[in-house]
């Protein structure tokens, strides 16, 4: 060989040569763990198995006191959360939440981590985390000043504030943290007590609303009722103290009834009979005759021709009956007999009932709201949508005007439509679409399970697939809920006993 092809093989053998050192087996491990934790991430913004398994085997190794594991294990915990930021920023939606209850177990060291660290897995950036539920709030015992006891009741936790340490291990993960809370239902333990029986929703049929739920656990205010307006009022501005990073309003609405009763056909079937709720509808009447319509038509259920000509003749200087909403012709009076005028009337009495629940709703939520508006955080409220539909002449038991919804407010609509196919989930979210106003913040929840059909609905990477025709109108989706996607831990903090 000559000695010029000696000069030009040797840089050839030395890089041979680097590549072999920057190869070899025992450089490779630490070679690669050195990448961008973006480089674990799948598609949907996951944290690939891999990568979650070596956290949670260093998050179990740190509460054994392994100060080297604790510091790999901190690191791990910001390169996935940065991931997932990175991912979300450049994936639709950009907005991906999961619906979370907690439990007295998940006071235990390490539990609210290890939930967190699996919401961070599944590439969410928002948690809701349900804090006013079943007649019970998530709040520290020995502070607890509201109407509710507190989740958290083990003896020698009374001062443990699950709610503040959920919203900083979420923080900590990069998880924007909201108050997920029930509105109008109270829960059962509310109903129990005495001073707090005239605020309990009652029908024209003699029942309040903790006798028509079939679990008994559900019970359903008087929207109008100062008291319990007080009480839930209190209870968000607690909650508010934790600075949460948004609020949502779940069960704004009446009760879901079953059967016939499903549909609300008539004045009866209305949850109108409460002292506060009539006291308001009273008021809405503009003179006497209004008012007088108002009170036989809630304690018949129907007006007469004869009610009609009574009280012609014992308020001869007014002309027609009259109502907040009501603006009859000018010369229908001169026109039409008390005959004539029943239909119309018995009509517009029962569209003003229907109204007056209605309206309760809607000022029940923004009362609700107003705590978390004040302090600039996001509040929502969460519907079904077919939770205000008419069918003929009737209304769905819940008169839930989610069609009257501020736009100010997160619009969490329940798509939860089972037909076996995405095609009645995608119809009931295009309904919400169509509705709401232009600028309002749409968030559909769905439910399911990622990988693997649930209930009826396809998994949630089909519903998602289908939805991102809409990409353009939703600012996000979340998922129904944590204990579907991880069963076996959820049971386990469920039912295990806290030490």
């Amino acid at each position: 060989m000559s000695k010029r092809a000696l000069n030009v093989a040797k840089p050839k053998l030395i890089l041979q040569h680097l590549l072999a050192v920057i190869f070899s087996t025992s450089l490779l491990v630490p070679f690669l763990k050195s990448q961008p934790a973006s480089a674990q991430v799948t598609r949907y913004c996951h944290i690939s198995s891999t990568a979650a398994r070596e956290k949670e085997q260093l998050r179990l190794s740190t509460q054994k006191g392994d100060r080297d594991a604790e510091m790999r294990y901190q690191r791990l915990v910001k390169e996935h959360s940065q991931a997932v930021q990175d991912c979300r920023r450049r994936t639709w939606p950009q907005v991906q939440a999961i619906w979370l209850r907690l439990y007295p177990c998940d006071v235990q060291a390490g539990s609210l981590q290890k939930i967190m660290d699996n919401v961070v897995n599944q590439g969410y950036n928002q948690v809701y985390v349900e804090t006013f539920f079943d007649g019970q709030v998530l709040l520290p015992a020995s502070t607890n000043n509201t109407a509710w006891p507190s989740v958290i009741r083990t003896k020698g936790k009374e001062n443990t504030d699950l709610l503040a340490q959920a919203i900083q291990k979420g923080r900590e993960r990069g998880l924007k943290v909201y108050a997920w809370m029930f509105t109008t239902n109270f829960g059962y333990t509310y109903a129990q007590r005495k001073d707090r029986e005239e605020a309990i929703a009652r029908n024209g049929k003699g029942q309040t609303s903790l006798y028509v739920v079939d679990n008994g656990s559900q019970v359903f205010v008087d929207p109008y009722n100062l008291q319990a307006k007080r009480d839930f009022y209190q209870m968000v501005t607690e909650v508010m103290r934790r600075r949460p990073d948004g609020v949502l309003f779940d069960y704004v609405r009446y009760p879901r009834q079953a059967g016939t009763d499903s549909i609300a056909t008539r004045v009866t079937d209305l949850w109108l009979y409460s002292k506060s709720t009539q006291e308001a509808l009273f008021q809405r009447a503009l003179n006497n005759k209004g008012l007088q319509m108002i009170r036989l038509f809630l304690s018949k259920g129907y007006v007469t021709s004869t009610d009609i000509a009574k009280l012609d003749q014992k308020y001869p200087q007014e002309g027609e009956p009259l109502w907040q909403g009501r603006t009859p012709p000018i010369q229908q009076k001169a026109i039409t007999s008390p005959q004539e005028q029943q239909p119309l009337l018995q009509s517009e009495l029962w569209q003003l009932s229907v109204a007056h629940a209605m309206q309760g709703i809607v000022d029940f939520l923004a009362l609700a709201a107003y705590p978390a508006q004040q302090q600039g955080v996001p509040a929502g409220a969460v519907f079904f949508p077919g939770g205000n539909q008419t069918v003929g002449r009737g209304y769905d038991s819940r008169l839930q005007p989610w069609d009257r919804f501020p736009s100010s407010l997160e619009w969490h609509p329940m798509s939860y439509g089972k037909c076996g196919t995405t095609n009645c989930i995608v119809s009931q979210v295009k309904q919400v679409i169509n509705t709401a106003k232009p600028g309002t913040q749409i968030i559909p929840a769905l439910a399911g399970a990622w990988g693997k059909s649930m209930s009826g609905r396809p998994p949630l990477e089909e519903q998602m697939q289908d939805l991102s025709q809409y990409k353009s109108s939703l600012k996000g989706v979340s998922h129904f809920a944590y204990s579907w996607q991880h069963p076996q831990d959820d049971n386990d903090r469920k039912f295990c006993r806290v030490r």
